[in-house]
Order: C-alpha cells, then structure tokens, then sequence
C-alpha cells in the first residue's frame, strides 16, 4: 500500500474512532464526570506511551494551550450526557466561526471578505440546531442546557486550533502533542473531585472508558498525526467530516436517537459552512504565490 494511501485511511480510521464518542459516552454506565476523569486520564497515558513526541517540549505554554483543550474535552462530554449526540457534534463543528471571529486578535489573522459569508452560514446553521431541540429523553435529559455546553465547546476548540496554530508557528514554544496530553491531564485533574464518590459499575461500563481513553482519543489522535505528514491539509480536514456525518448514525443504530429534521437542516450548513473555509483557507496560500 502506498504511502498517501495509507495515510488516508488512517484519517479515515480517526474521524470512524472519533465519531463513536457519542455513542459510547451515552452508553457508559458513569456520570458526565466520571467519563470525563477517567476517559482523559486513559488517553493522556496511552497518547504518551505511544507518540514519542508527547514526551518532549514541554513548556508552560502547553499548559495555557491543554487548558483549553481540557475545556472542549469536558463540555463534549457533558453536552452529549444532555443532548443527542447529532447536536453536540454540529454545535462544536461550530468552531470555524469563532476562529475567523478570534483568529484576527490572537494570531494577526485577518478575517477576508469570503469567511462572512461561511459565518453567516454557520449562524444560520447554529439557530437551526438550537431550534430543532429535542423533546428530554433517555438519552438526552435536558438538551436545552446541553446544547448551551456544546456550543460552548466549539468556542473552546477553536481556542484550542488558534493556540496549536500559535505554537506550531515558533517550535521553541512547545510541542502540540505534549499540549494534547496536557489538555487530557487537566480535564482529569478538574473532573475528579466531581468524579467521587465512584460507585459500582459494570464491566462493560469500564470497557467503555477504556475504550474511549485508548481508541477514540490516543490511537485517533495518532492516526491524525501521521496522516498529516503525508495528506494535504484540506484533504485531511473533508476525510475528517466523516465523523461528525457518522456520530449522529451510531446514536440512532445503538440508542435509536434520532434528531430531528431542524436539527439536520443546521448540521448540513454548518458542516457545509466548515467545508467552504476550508477550501477558501487552502486556495489562499495558492493566490499568494500566484501573487
């Protein structure tokens, strides 16, 4: 198999590992907390054994960086615990709108013209998902408030890109893999005092941690990695969509969640929206050398 062919099936193989997260995080026997503690704590081991770079450059900047790393990892899995899994994902694959609204304070980015249109429809898909709220059920107990936390967690994950952006721009300030493992230690730090008393719970249950700590952060995370050496940025972020396409799927085959038309009608343009900035973000480098 050769090289690019591998690489994109690795980020294939990510984005599938991404996506099971709603539905494993619904189908653990824990409390929001618990998973949060005890499935970053997981990762954070299994990311450094297994990526050398982990286990260099740290610096206190990683620290700043996981911190808001910590903050996305810990409001996904709340919202889901609160919401369907279909709105948790597309309010946090809102991102793409606050980055173009952070990115010219942050990192000296300018926001062009074309991004207003990709943020218009972001908004527009955002209203539509909070609009298409579904009824309080098994799976999701109060989506209101869990939507709130998932919005919240796409701010924090474009903090997140802008500060591994603003790391990768200057090595000297510390490695994005040891930011990663950072972000996953302090999410366990601050979920476990929330995390006690612990209780019983199945073995299946802790199947389910172990997995997500193992398989969707550490062996994703490392999938995303090595893919990206080989794959262009814009090819690597579409073969990304299939999570947030396959998320809401496995809730429905596994929980029989089903969002609702509202709901999707907001999925398909934020995602399309993300889509967009993605293309106008890869073309721009292009026109620069044209220039």
């Amino acid at each position: 198999m050769s090289s690019p062919t591998r690489a994109r099936f690795q980020l294939a193989g990510a984005a599938v590992l991404f996506s099971t997260g709603g539905a494993a995080i619904k189908a653990a026997d824990f409390v929001g907390w618990q998973i949060t503690c005890f499935r970053s704590g997981i990762a954070a081991l299994a990311i450094w054994l297994i990526a050398a770079e982990a286990r260099r450059g740290w610096t206190w900047r990683v620290f700043v960086v996981g911190l808001a790393y910590a903050a996305t990892l810990t409001l996904f899995v709340l919202a889901n615990r609160l919401t369907s899994s279909a709105n948790t994902i597309f309010l946090q694959s809102t991102a793409p709108l606050y980055l173009a609204l952070l990115a010219p304070w942050l990192l000296g980015e300018p926001t062009r013209r074309q991004d207003v249109a990709v943020m218009l429809a972001i908004v527009l898909g955002l209203a539509l998902t909070f609009h298409g709220t579904v009824q309080p059920g098994a799976t999701a107990p109060d989506p209101g408030r869990g939507n709130l936390l998932a919005a919240a967690s796409g701010l924090f994950w474009a903090l997140t890109v802008c500060g591994l952006r603003w790391m990768s721009a200057r090595p000297d300030r510390g490695s994005a893999a040891a930011a990663v493992v950072a972000g996953n230690l302090i999410a366990c730090a601050m979920a476990l005092p929330f995390a006690l008393p612990l209780g019983s719970h199945t073995a299946f249950g802790w199947g389910l941690i172990v997995y997500l700590g193992v398989f969707q952060i550490a062996l994703a995370y490392t999938f995303v990695t090595r893919g990206l050496k080989v794959i262009p940025a814009l090819e690597a972020s579409l073969i990304l969509l299939i999570e947030p396409v396959l998320n809401p799927v496995w809730s429905w085959v596994f929980h029989d969640e089903r969002p609702s038309p509202w709901a999707l009608l907001g999925g398909v343009l934020i995602l399309g929206a993300a889509s967009l900035k993605a293309l106008i973000d890869a073309r721009a480098p292009a026109r620069a050398v044209e220039a």
